[in-house]
Order: C-alpha cells, then sequence, then structure tokens
C-alpha cells in the first residue's frame, strides 16, 4: 500500500531541495513524478526554487477548488502503464484540507505515494490548515532539522517575520505579494522569546 508524507520543517530547512532531490532519484531510476504547487505560492511562478539556485517548473499548479485526486488518477491514465515514482507536492502548507483528504484518496486508492513538502506552522505560532490536515491523516511524519537564524545554534522551531528589519507579531497569515520589504527568519524557541516576543502573544495581536 502506499502511503502520504509529510515532510516539514521552517523555513530555510530544505523542503523544495528535498523535493528535487526526491524527483531526481525517481526519474533517475525511470519512474515518473507528478510535481504539483499551490498556485497560491506566487513568489516563483509555475517554479519550484530553491536558496541554492536550482529550479524545475511544477506540472500543476493547484487552485483551491481543483481535485487533486482526480487530476492525479488523469495522469496515471495517460501513463499507459509506465513505473510511477509518485506525487511530489511542494508548499503543502497552502493546501485546503479537503486538497490533503484527497492526496490521501491517491495513496489509499491508486496506490501511488504521495510526498508531501512544507511549514507546520506560520509566523505566528499557528499551524496552516493544510499542514493541521497533514499531520492528522499522513502515514509518515518527518521533520526536515535546521539552525535557529540568530546564530546560537539550536534547532529552529519557529518561522518569524520581519517587515522593514522588524520581527513582527501582527499580519495575515499568509504574504506572499509585495515581499520587497518581509523576511522570514526560522528561530530556536528561546531566540523567539528574546527577539519577537512572547509566544502566547501572537494569539492576541494577529490582524
Amino acid at each position: 500500500m502506499a502511503k502520504l508524507y509529510f515532510r516539514y520543517g521552517t523555513m530555510n530547512s530544505g523542503k523544495t531541495a528535498g523535493l528535487l532531490m526526491a524527483a531526481h532519484n525517481f526519474e533517475e531510476s525511470e519512474q515518473k513524478v507528478l510535481i504539483m504547487k499551490p498556485a497560491l505560492d506566487s513568489k516563483a511562478g509555475g517554479a519550484l526554487s530553491t536558496r541554492l539556485g536550482i529550479e524545475r517548473e511544477a506540472d500543476h499548479l493547484a487552485g483551491p477548488t481543483d481535485d487533486l485526486y482526480a487530476i492525479t488518477k488523469d495522469w496515471v491514465e495517460s501513463l499507459n502503464g509506465q513505473t510511477i515514482g509518485g506525487v511530489l507536492v511542494d508548499e503543502a502548507q497552502f493546501l485546503t484540507p479537503e486538497q490533503v483528504d484527497q492526496l490521501l484518496r491517491v495513496a489509499l486508492e491508486l496506490d501511488v505515494p504521495v510526498l508531501s513538502y512544507g511549514l507546520r506552522t506560520d509566523f505566528l505560532t499557528h499551524v496552516f490548515p493544510g499542514s493541521a490536515r497533514l499531520l492528522e491523516t499522513a502515514h509518515t511524519l518527518e521533520e526536515l532539522k535546521t539552525m535557529c537564524g540568530a546564530g546560537c545554534r539550536r534547532k529552529a522551531n519557529f518561522n518569524s517575520r520581519k517587515v522593514d528589519g522588524q520581527f513582527v507579531l501582527h499580519g495575515e497569515q499568509v504574504s506572499i505579494d509585495n515581499q520587497a520589504n518581509i523576511e522570514y527568519v526560522a528561530l530556536c524557541g528561546q531566540c523567539f522569546l528574546e527577539l519577537v516576543g512572547p509566544i502566547e502573544g501572537a494569539h492576541t495581536t494577529a490582524s
């Protein structure tokens, strides 16, 4: 039986690079892959882009109403029996909970492995809806680890947002357009408290 995987981490934990490496490994073994990412992630257009400069176009940009089970089923049928490696999903935190359920059906009913990569929580320490559903339903959970961006060398647990160079605890959960003055930093819990503010405050100051 195929499985639904959720590989999650903070910013800069190599999620997209891991996905592209998985795709490369499948294709080196002559296995077909279908690469998707939510259309909401518009920062690189239709491409998956890593900080190492590696890019690859997604096969499908998923709108919020797209049926990922139906799309995958059509793709499987178009392969006419060719060997399938799996469905690979970047920025999976932006999926809807319904789309995560559709990917679970892909694994269970189509017997196609689904490898999803994404953030667990936002800059307010709140879980993304898509990530919440993946945490609930994925067969396998794997944390991709990175060090705190403040230089303390502890493991990063949280994502933080800077606007014009200042850490903030307010704003919309997703802010992709007009990012010239926005940056994200992965922090450990201690550095989040010291640099950003009380974690409990993130629950009361969001707008």
